[in-house]
């Protein structure tokens, strides 16, 4: 239960990666990934090398770390979303929550960022995910809870439970299911 553990334990079993973040201080990406550590260190210590490496690896599997050094507060949003997933990573917990984790990305670093969800998944690790995009539902997820006016309206496995009736309804427009030829599932305007 959590209710019953204390905050240290439970940053080191979730992390979280919000939607949006905009950093109060001008702190490099390095220094904003290194934040993940926090649950590993003691009171008033500071990172060591192995907190550095495990931040720079978070970073270059992201394909930032080049922007290492760079101010936190001059990026593009998706850099600082990327920073933050990288933040996350670096955390080493086994849960990662994420807000939306593409909503800010282009089209590149959206694949990049989903990519490593999945490589993530496949290695163990539990990813709650929170989307718009049902697309990324069908492509990654293996359970989803659709809400519908902030409540629970289905949940279960992806193709039973986002069903054109029931997109169309939280969406509030007429919305199909198709499977292109390679076994891809999207959502469109219905007909």
């Amino acid at each position: 239960a959590i209710a019953r553990q204390n905050r240290r334990d439970i940053a080191r079993a979730i992390a979280y990666v919000a939607q949006a973040h905009a950093p109060g201080f001008a702190y490099s990406l390095l220094d904003l990934v290194l934040m993940g550590r926090t649950a590993h260190l003691g009171p008033f210590s500071s990172p060591e090398a192995r907190d550095i490496e495990i931040a720079h690896a978070a970073l270059q599997s992201l394909g930032i770390d080049a922007l290492a050094e760079a101010d936190a507060t001059r990026i593009s949003g998706g850099q600082l979303q990327l920073a933050l997933i990288a933040r996350a990573l670096a955390q080493d917990a086994r849960m990662i929550v994420m807000d939306e984790p593409t909503a800010s990305l282009d089209f590149g670093n959206k694949l990049i960022v989903l990519e490593r969800i999945r490589q993530l998944a496949g290695r163990g690790f539990s990813i709650v995910l929170s989307t718009h995009e049902p697309e990324q539902v069908f492509d990654l997820a293996d359970r989803v809870a659709l809400i519908e006016g902030g409540a629970l309206a289905a949940i279960g496995a992806p193709a039973a439970t986002l069903t054109g009736e029931r997109l169309s309804r939280v969406y509030g427009v007429a919305l199909a299911i198709e499977t292109t030829g390679t076994g891809y599932r999207v959502v469109r305007p219905a007909p």
